[in-house]
């Protein structure tokens, strides 16, 4: 079991490559994952900087998880305000490519740092994001955690094209490899005997 400062510093290294990888997206300019589309319509529609948003939603989010009975964390915190500080300060350095290609591997590229990202964090064990909270407290209540996520996630995705969030090539790569790349990292990077299976399964 690592100690409590190196999961901290794993947890805050893990939202910061996050949001990192969520600028990517967002210059690449080929379509974001669910919950950015419902970011970035929101952002379109206020004129409020796509970070802020972030943290505005997941401070609200917060808010849900008090009828649902769901605890924050640390990492829970961290998460509901580092990802949108970080995109706020990544988005002003990252140009936006004018090539094709290179607009493509800079997704392919936010899908590797989101991932590796989410490795740290989780394995940091210092709480789910407020997103991955609610889905959970969903479940708790009687709901399948794949029903629950996939009917947040359609929900908000259908709200953000509403709204003027893009959806494309960025989206359908974040959706369909995030699952498969967090789950081949995060046995690097989780030492908490709560992942024990995880990791074995992930190694077969």
């Amino acid at each position: 079991m690592i100690k409590y400062p190196e999961r901290l510093l794993r947890c805050v290294l893990g939202l910061g490559l996050f949001g990192l990888g969520i600028t990517f997206f967002i210059r690449a300019d080929l379509g974001l994952a669910p919950w950015d589309v419902f970011h970035k319509g929101v952002s379109e529609k206020t004129d409020i900087a796509i970070g802020t948003v972030i943290i505005a939603v997941g401070a609200l989010l917060l808010l849900l998880w008090i009828p649902l009975r769901q605890r924050p964390g640390v990492g829970t915190i961290l998460n509901a305000v580092e990802i949108g500080l970080v995109v706020n300060l990544t988005k002003p350095i990252i140009g936006e490519p004018d090539h094709l290609l290179a607009r493509v591997a800079l997704v392919f590229a936010g899908l590797g740092v989101v991932g590796l990202g989410s490795a740290l964090y989780i394995g940091a064990g210092l709480g789910p994001g407020p997103r991955d909270g609610l889905m959970m407290g969903l479940a708790a209540r009687g709901h399948s955690i794949r029903l629950a996520r996939t009917g947040v996630e359609a929900s908000v995705l259908a709200v953000g094209l509403l709204l003027g969030g893009s959806v494309g090539l960025g989206t359908v790569v974040f959706t369909l490899g995030i699952g498969p790349v967090v789950q081949r990292l995060l046995p690097l990077f989780d030492r908490t005997d709560r992942n024990e299976e995880v990791r074995r399964r992930s190694s077969t």
